[in-house]
């Protein structure tokens, strides 16, 4: 007899039994995206369908109606709703046409996010010292790099972080190689990552949205020199600088040293041209100033000789002046000593002046009892007057 079970169980031992994971080839149809995170699409063939439901970050690429894929994903009943589906777990384009339309897509997407806009590029640095490479450690591209780099500017430090340039381990190792040299910058003044040439399935890698962000989101500056001139990749336009080869990565990250030494000599030439120009030119301007200023200074210049000339003569008549006038004052002097009461007083004189200090002339000007004083050559003495006029008076001194 036939066991009976509910719905539950019918669809949980069916997912047993279908549990395991499917890589499944189809077309793309019916391809949305709901709430920025959840995608749904049909992949079909000439005779049947499959609805199909993934995560954003699952799919890693935008994807469109028509496009060819491998999906790998596990079969699931859905308990809700009863209905069959595909989880998928990756998406991988299938042919040159898939992938050159997810190529536009995410093109497109990342252009409209700013990505590749010419204002954020950086300049490189002129003469690093010390260069992070992203390459497979064994291809033509990184030996062509080397030998190119060492014949151009020898010396240089070179750090290679070797990876996987296609496959699926590709993507995850040249991310992590953007986060090694980002995280150690004192390895790396610039990174290069180089590819030798393949088809748009060999370089797409480099078409990854998450290899691009990488090199959009690096703080070094970046040369990506990935293919040949005619290839083209999503990181190129994402670095600050696109190389058409490794080779010319090569050329572009160092100057040849001959040129180097060839246009310092040149821009020396030039500074001591420019140099010697300027002197000539300060020069004459100098000569110039010199002359000008001469010849705004002559004319006061030749007055203040005048003046100078003019002024001595004027000394000279002060000078015969003064001479005049010092002979007047010692004549004046020599006169004032010979009238002077003094000398009068050295011969033998004397001086009688009243208690008011006036000159006696006359005996008639005291009476008797009066107080005189009579003044010496040296010195003075007090005197009283005695007697009766009208005869002359007499005078007693009080020595």
């Amino acid at each position: 007899m036939i066991r009976v079970v509910s719905v539950s169980e019918f669809i949980s031992q069916i997912n047993d039994i279908i549990a395991g994971e499917f890589v499944v080839e189809g077309e793309v149809s019916s391809y949305k995206v709901s709430q920025g995170k959840w995608v749904f699409f049909d992949l079909k063939d000439d005779r049947s369908v499959l609805s199909c439901f993934a995560i954003v970050y699952q799919v890693g690429q935008p994807l469109e109606d028509g496009m060819k894929v491998l999906v790998l994903g596990y079969p699931k009943i859905h308990d809700k709703s009863g209905r069959f589906s595909l989880t998928v777990q990756k998406v991988e384009m299938v042919g040159e046409g898939s992938l050159k339309k997810a190529y536009l897509l995410l093109k497109k997407k990342l252009t409209d996010e700013g990505l590749f806009a010419l204002e954020r590029k950086r300049k490189l640095p002129e003469l690093p010292a010390r260069i992070g490479v992203i390459a497979s450690r064994d291809s033509a591209a990184f030996g062509d790099f080397k030998r190119i780099l060492n014949n151009r500017w020898g010396g240089v430090e070179i750090n290679l972080y070797n990876t996987a340039v296609q496959g699926e381990q590709a993507v995850g190792e040249i991310v992590g190689a953007y986060e090694y040299f980002n995280a150690h910058s004192d390895e790396a003044e610039v990174i290069v990552m180089i590819r030798g040439g393949g088809s748009l399935e060999d370089l797409s890698a480099f078409n990854d949205e998450r290899v691009v962000r990488a090199v959009y989101g690096s703080k070094i500056p970046v040369i990506c020199g990935v293919g040949h001139e005619r290839d083209e990749s999503l990181a190129d336009f994402a670095a600050d600088v696109r190389a058409s080869t490794p080779s010319n990565a090569a050329e572009i990250v160092v100057p040849d040293k001959k040129d180097f030494v060839a246009q310092l000599e040149f821009s020396l030439d030039n500074i001591a041209g420019d140099l010697e120009h300027e002197v000539t030119k300060q020069r004459r301007g100098l000569e110039q100033l010199s002359y000008a200023i001469f010849s705004r200074l002559e004319k006061p210049l030749r007055d203040c000789r005048s003046l100078i000339d003019s002024f001595g003569g004027l000394l000279e008549r002060l000078g015969a002046r003064v001479e005049r006038q010092r002979e007047f004052v010692l004549g004046a002097e020599r006169l004032f000593n010979n009238v002077n009461p003094k000398r009068v007083l050295s011969r033998g004189f004397s001086i009688a002046r009243d208690r008011m200090g006036r000159i006696i002339r006359a005996a008639s000007q005291v009476d008797a009892g009066d107080l005189i004083v009579v003044e010496l050559s040296e010195g003075s003495i007090g005197a009283e007057v005695f007697g009766d006029k009208p005869q002359p008076a007499q005078i007693k001194l009080f020595v």
